[in-house]
């Protein structure tokens, strides 16, 4: 019973929506939540190519630890904690260094995406039944504009 409790809490009770949502929100992201990782073998499986450490930006385009660039029509930055937004050199944060964006997508910047940061929509954005949700709704939104455009999407997640 308690799990369901705090799945409910934590999913639905708990969001950016919601007056004590709101208010939570600005406390977990002062003192932080637990993170969830993945595994190397699963993002194989599921067909996902890494790449070395973007380490900055040449011509609009995010430049590899390895010197290459990839010409990407979309960049989800996949953060936690420390969100090393010092490689966006784009007005997308507030004042308290949170982007701006509704439910990871970023108005006014297309392309780019956040999954992973406290709080992204709900108490459960940081965690493993929270995370996914957040993460395919960026992924609904990218393959949108590609059935929008008929142009393919290529995505470099950070």
């Amino acid at each position: 019973m308690l799990p369901i409790v705090f799945r409910i809490l934590f999913h639905r009770i708990l969001t950016v929506d919601t007056p004590l949502g709101r208010k939570v929100r600005l406390k977990l992201i002062k003192h932080g939540m637990p993170l969830i990782r993945t595994r190397g073998r699963d993002l194989a499986a599921a067909g996902v190519t890494r790449v070395p450490r973007m380490e900055g930006v040449r011509d609009g385009y995010p430049l590899l630890a390895d010197g290459t660039v990839r010409r990407v029509s979309s960049v989800v930055w996949c953060t936690g904690f420390n969100m090393g937004q010092s490689w966006i050199d784009l007005p997308v944060f507030d004042s308290d260094g949170e982007p701006i964006q509704k439910r990871g997508v970023v108005p006014g910047e297309p392309g780019l995406y956040f999954v992973g940061p406290h709080f992204l929509y709900s108490a459960s954005s940081t965690m493993i039944h929270g995370i996914g949700r957040d993460a395919r709704r960026v992924a609904e939104r990218i393959a949108g504009i590609r059935r929008e455009t008929g142009r393919p999407q290529s995505t470099l997640a950070c």
